[in-house]
């Protein structure tokens, strides 16, 4: 184990790469990206939050932590009614990991059963861990696993989870997410583009580590992915928290399961549409919902930032003032799945 998550909480099934690898600026990094250096080969030079943006964080987590328990609720009940006390989480690192062990505190609390809960790399492009899916399944039966992440973007992620798990006979390739805007997740919480807290920090709320990392000369076959651990910044880590704000508003009742909306257009048809409003020949330059966009502005170069509305701090407080920080134009535009959505800025174009 490395990073600050308890033992109890989660099994890293990641390789250790600290000091292996430098990070990279912004711009360099992006640069590379879009030349056709593949985005899990390097690791970024994560933000340090400013005063005010911190503020907005602890604004956002005081604002949204009963909801975020809401959809731990709902979620977690689905995969109980699934999968029964035998589940295992699989969450994806690193983003699904305190998802996933809010899901494992959840089913704690309401049913008294201590489930595993491993969390593992999976990357866009270039696939699942396969060392640490042999590891799992070296241990558990194929039909007890469920994966775990936090919300739904555009679908990159369930897609490579989905062709990832033909691979495995039994596995189930549906993720369980708090937050499925754009309705493809096997499992959700809600379909609301809420602001999920943890979404506006980078390490400090994901147990200090990176994103996972994956290149030949790091990661040797038979290994699992790799991860580095921010140890320096262990007075600013807000992990246990996030965490423990969230566990608190876990409801004292069984949640009462949303019902489905009915959309004009699908997920994929609104990403379309945005990419021909704003001549963007490449999707992978449009990042849709909250916490998509929030990534965009925290490691890649924003070119814009739509949201549904300019007057909606309560949602969208925490972009605002991460845009006006990265000098990021807000954009309104009549999003329908989502409440906010980040174009990165094609380079080549500059």
């Amino acid at each position: 184990m490395f990073g600050t998550y308890q033992s109890c909480d989660v099994t890293i099934l990641l390789k250790d790469i600290t000091g292996l690898v430098e990070p990279m600026g912004t711009r360099e990094r992006e640069a590379k990206i879009q030349s056709g250096t593949h985005y899990s080969e390097m690791l970024p030079v994560e933000y340090e939050p400013s005063s005010a943006y911190l503020a907005a964080y602890q604004d956002a987590l005081d604002r949204y932590a009963g909801m975020t328990a809401e959809a731990v609720a709902c979620v977690a009940e689905k995969i109980w009614r699934d999968k029964g006390r035998d589940v295992v989480l699989v969450s994806l690192a690193r983003a699904g990991t305190p998802i996933g062990i809010l899901i494992q505190w959840y089913l704690k609390f309401r049913y008294g059963t201590a489930v595993e809960h491993y969390t593992i790399s999976i990357i866009r492009g270039r696939g699942i861990d396969h060392a640490a899916m042999s590891y799992i399944l070296g241990r558990h039966r194929p039909e007890q696993l469920q994966f775990v992440d936090g919300w739904t973007g555009k679908g990159a992620i369930q897609q490579e989870l989905r062709q990832a798990a033909a691979q495995y006979p039994g596995v189930d390739g549906g993720l369980a997410v708090l937050s499925d805007p754009g309705c493809l997740a096997g499992k959700w919480g809600t379909r609301d583009d809420f602001l999920i807290a943890s979404s506006c920090l980078n390490a400090t709320v994901s147990g200090l580590l990176s994103r996972t990392f994956y290149r030949s000369d790091i990661i040797a076959p038979g290994e699992f992915h790799g991860a580095a651990f921010y140890s320096q910044w262990r007075e600013q880590d807000q992990t246990y928290a996030f965490l423990n704000t969230v566990a608190d508003r876990f409801p004292d009742t069984r949640p009462r399961q949303e019902e489905e909306r009915t959309f004009s257009q699908s997920a994929a048809e609104e990403v379309s549409s945005i990419c021909a409003h704003f001549g963007l020949q490449d999707r992978n330059l449009v990042k849709p919902g909250i916490g998509e966009a929030t990534r965009v502005l925290l490691r890649r170069m924003p070119w814009m930032i739509l949201v549904r509305s300019l007057h909606d701090a309560e949602h969208l407080g925490h972009l605002y003032q991460l845009a006006k920080e990265k000098g990021a134009r807000l954009v309104e535009y009549p999003l329908e799945h989502y409440r906010a959505c980040g174009l990165i800025q094609a380079l080549a174009d500059n």
